[in-house]
């Protein structure tokens, strides 16, 4: 019989007990292997059944027990231990705390910073997360944690999540959406003083509304804010608003972001009003789906008199935006039309005109479509400072969206990068743990994992190759446990009998060589490229002295067919009984397998399309582990990799990372693919395997165990979250702070009236005459040291001197006389404008380098208040008829 009504009925614990509750809604128990291993003590086999969730496990333990637990003196000592352990993680000084106190008091950093996100990978229990771009946010959280930063992170609550995978008899993979109730899940619904449920709304076209609770995950010291639609007030079209994630069509999608943007703020809000929590200073967009937060702090501002573009300028100055999209194709982009019916009069922020909202959003650019409203094009223009993943995408951004400063070369564009990192406490094995706590000490092996510091990793080299050995081993031999059970589980979802699976006892071999491949199946991911020579690929499998296993897990999006096939195509693959032993797939991949999965393999395998990886982390957390990277050259492994601990498959494109470079191929995707996967096979076959079987005198594999060596104590102090969080703060939030406070109404006023100005008199600006004093430009050649002394005359319109900077720009230059190394430096004024009212400007030009060498002259916009000359997409540079020449040979 199905129940008419469903309810959680909470344990009742005994008085000695209680710590227990606080400590499980604290999610710092699923990075804080104590608290875990006491959660697992309650009882061991109901902890695993409960998937190692605290509030599950308590409300699944018998009375008896609890009873036995609370008269055991041991037991009990350990549980004190934890929570004044965990006291004293919330209330103490931390890595930022210690900042804070030593810097100028105008230079002080953020009192809270807001994170909003479309998804959070904290853990398992919390099933909040599709891929990289949330478990990326989650470790964001947890490392502001271990560092003290005062984040206040922002999502949706989605009642049936991402989905859960399984895969047919013939290997299609099949989505599942299970409902997730919040009160079976570590969440408290925020409430207000008087005890009733604090909600959010928003107004919808045609007079409906959409309300929705908040409810709270403690992330260790960050609380995390999660908006949930499906409340009685709400019709049942608003009530599904936030029931799955990146589900639904375009309007459904529109709604989810208004929600998370909007409601976000105003859930921000109301969380600092009921707890007394500082309010966020700075405002951080990941990705372009909470975009529309801008707007609401325009509406905020705009209550309280301040005009749009002023407003516009206050909000711009403390917000940060992160773009994680390598392509303009994974931009969400909505039609105009069905923006603005959700904006305006008898709608959502009635007090800002639509045609503004509409022009936030719109690809304004050559090639851009004027029909469509790009959420990435509004974060970038609501934000004063943004950035890419790694430093690969940070150029791609740019290139990407140039568009938006026209007149300016590419790597001007205002978009840094930040290189994504990962939350080792989270990702690194327990085995791994004790190891290097043995070594250095549990305080010393927290912080290296927490804070960073090469100093604190080069204790590794003196770990014994015996102990690295033996410990990879382990965990070769736990992720070979692991993948038979799962393998018999989803055998059985397939249909098969027990009678069946006698041969999965002989799946994998915890001496063998393993290789993992694990991540979203898009088709630039490329699941099947290993796949291009089977016979190869096979004898790989099977060689009788070097075989390979290879463990493969990943979800393709409900709606792509094509990534479906991919899927398929690996399962029937690896369903064939002559190497079933040694290659299989996974399905439903997430937190919990990965966990087991990455500590496991000897070698991690990413061959993207390049560069479509923004960052890709999997590989970062397979690093802490002591694996090693089998990458082509994208995101983080084109800017950090090193021979001395992996290897880089060349690529059609000539990113070969130092091995033998491939011809092009042009633009057929066969052909590369085909080149590609044939690069991958040789290093398997000629470098890789040999390393790893090859004994040396000790009967170790002396050379891979020193490039295991190197991978821990080079790479793991760089893909820390921890080292990315404290370049968050330094680089962009404690910028972005001061911004801030520097723009009260006044200062926005000032600045809005001022861009105004700019924007209505630049037609005037121009460079009408460049000159130097030296005769060396006449012969096209000159002395390394020389010092040219420019004069530069420029028409300034209706502006001055005050409101510009005028720059010689100068640098090594290639055939075509384009500037590559650009060097920008500032002319000073000479004098008052003459008759014509031109100006003078007058600075010396140091030929500092050899070879090529060329300089132009440029007029940008300059004001206090901006955080870099390139803000407003203007400048003026010389015309063909004043350039005269521009280019010097060096010598």
């Amino acid at each position: 019989m199905k129940a008419i009504r469903r309810f959680t009925v909470r344990p009742v614990l005994p008085d000695p007990l209680r710590p227990l509750s606080d400590l499980a809604r604290n999610l710092r128990w699923s990075w804080h292997a104590p608290t875990g291993d006491l959660f697992q003590s309650v009882d061991p086999g109901c902890w695993a059944a409960c998937g190692r969730d605290p509030v599950r496990l308590l409300g699944s333990v018998g009375p008896e027990r609890l009873t036995e637990l609370a008269g055991d003196r041991a037991f009990l000592d350990r549980l004190d231990a934890a929570a004044d352990d965990l006291h004293t993680y919330m209330t103490g000084d931390r890595w930022y705390q210690t900042q804070s106190g030593s810097r100028p008091r105008g230079d002080q950093l953020p009192s809270a910073i807001a994170y909003f996100s479309p998804e959070f990978g904290i853990t398992a229990a919390l099933p909040q997360y599709s891929g990289g771009l949330g478990i990326l946010a989650g470790d964001h959280l947890k490392s502001a944690s271990d560092l003290g930063v005062p984040m206040i992170g922002v999502g949706l609550l989605y009642r049936h999540g991402y989905f859960r995978q399984t895969l047919s008899r013939d290997g299609w993979q099949q989505e599942h959406y299970p409902v997730l109730d919040p009160n079976e899940l570590p969440l408290v619904q925020l409430q207000e003083p008087d005890g009733t449920p604090a909600l959010v709304g928003l107004a919808l076209p045609g007079g409906r509304s959409l309300r929705a609770r908040i409810w709270l995950a403690q992330v260790g010291r960050v609380p995390l804010l999660l908006l949930d639609s499906d409340v009685e007030e709400n019709d049942p079209g608003a009530r599904g608003v936030t029931d799955r994630l990146y589900g639904g069509g375009s309007e459904h999608r529109l709604l989810q972001e208004m929600l998370l943007g909007i409601g976000g703020v105003r859930a921000v809000r109301a969380y600092c009003r009921i707890t007394g929590h500082a309010p966020p200073e700075v405002f951080h967009t990941n990705e372009g789906h909470a975009g529309f937060l801008g707007l609401e702090r325009i509406a905020e501002l705009g209550a309280e008199g301040l005009e749009f573009d002023a407003a516009l300028e206050a909000v711009r100055a403390g917000t940060v935006f992160t773009t994680h999209t390598p392509v303009p194709a994974g931009i969400d982009r909505f039609d105009r039309g069905l923006v603005a019916r959700h904006f305006g009069p008898g709608a959502e922020l009635p007090g800002i005109d639509v045609d503004r909202v509409i022009g936030l959003g719109r690809e304004t650019y050559p090639g851009g479509e004027p029909g469509l409203f790009n959420m990435a094009v509004m974060g970038l223009r609501l934000a004063q400072r943004a950035n890419g993943v790694s430093l690969l995408h940070g150029g791609v951004s740019r290139e990407m969206f140039a568009g938006l400063w026209p007149g300016f070369d590419p790597e001007e564009v205002p978009i840094t990068s930040v290189t994504n990192g990962v939350h080792a406490p989270t990702w690194v094995a327990p085995e791994v743990l004790r190891l290097g706590a043995r070594q250095i000490g549990a305080e010393r092996a927290e912080e290296a994992l927490t804070v960073g510091g090469s100093d604190r990793w080069d204790s590794v080299a003196d770990i014994p190759d015996e102990d690295i050995w033996e410990l990879r081993r382990s965990l070769r031999a736990l992720l070979v446990m692991e993948v038979r059970e799962r393998l018999r589980a989803s055998w059985r979802q397939r249909g098969a009998g027990t009678a069946e699976l006698g041969w999965v006892e002989q799946v994998l071999d915890p001496d063998v060589l393993t290789i993992g491949f694990a991540r979203r199946v898009p088709s630039y991911k490329r699941l099947t490229l290993m796949l291009q020579d089977r016979d190869r690929l096979t004898n790989l499998l099977l060689h009788p002295e070097r075989p390979v296993q290879i463990v493969v897990a990943g979800k393709a999006h409900p709606a792509d067919e094509g990534g479906k096939r991919l899927i398929q195509e690996l399962v029937r693959f690896a369903d064939d009984p002559r190497v079933r032993h040694r290659i299989v797939f996974l399905p439903d991949y997430g937190m919990a397998m990965a966990q087991k999965l990455y500590p496991g393999c000897d070698i991690w395998l990413n061959n993207p399309l390049r560069p479509l990886e923004a960052c890709g982390t999997s590989g970062m957390k397979a690093a802490l582990n002591g694996c090693l990277n089998l990458s082509v050259l994208d995101g983080w492994w084109d800017e950090w990799f090193q021979p001395d601990f992996g290897w880089a498959i060349p690529t059609a494109d000539g990113a070969n990372g130092g091995t033998s470079t491939l011809s092009a191929v042009g633009d057929d995707p066969d052909r590369r693919d085909a080149v590609e996967a044939a690069a991958l096979y040789d290093l398997l076959e000629q470098r890789i395997t040999p390393r790893f079987y090859e004994r040396g005198e000790s009967g170790l594999p002396d050379r891979w165990l020193e490039m295991v060596r190197n991978t821990l104590s080079l790479l793991g102090p760089k893909v820390l979250a921890g080292r990315m969080v404290r370049e968050y703060v330094e680089r962009l939030y404690a910028p972005a702070a001061g911004g801030h406070r520097a723009m009260d109404p006044d200062a926005a006023r000032d600045l809005a009236r001022w861009k105004s100005r700019v924007r209505a008199a630049w037609h005037g600006v121009s460079v009408d005459h460049v000159e130097t004093s030296e005769t060396s430009e006449t012969t096209g050649t000159a002395e390394l040291g020389t010092t040219l002394a420019l004069r530069v005359r420029v028409g300034l319109g209706g502006l001055g001197p005050d409101d510009v900077e005028v720059q010689a720009v100068s640098g090594r230059v290639d055939e075509e006389d384009r500037i590559t190394d650009a060097t920008p430096v500032p002319l000073k004024p000479v004098g008052s404008a003459d008759l014509e009212g031109r100006w003078l400007y007058e600075g010396p030009l140091c030929l500092d380098r050899t070879g090529p060498f060329g300089y132009t002259v440029r007029v940008l916009p300059s004001h206090r208040l901006l955080a870099q000359g390139t803000e407003l997409g203007l400048v003026a540079v010389p015309s063909q008829d004043v350039l005269g020449t521009a280019g010097l040979l060096m010598r």
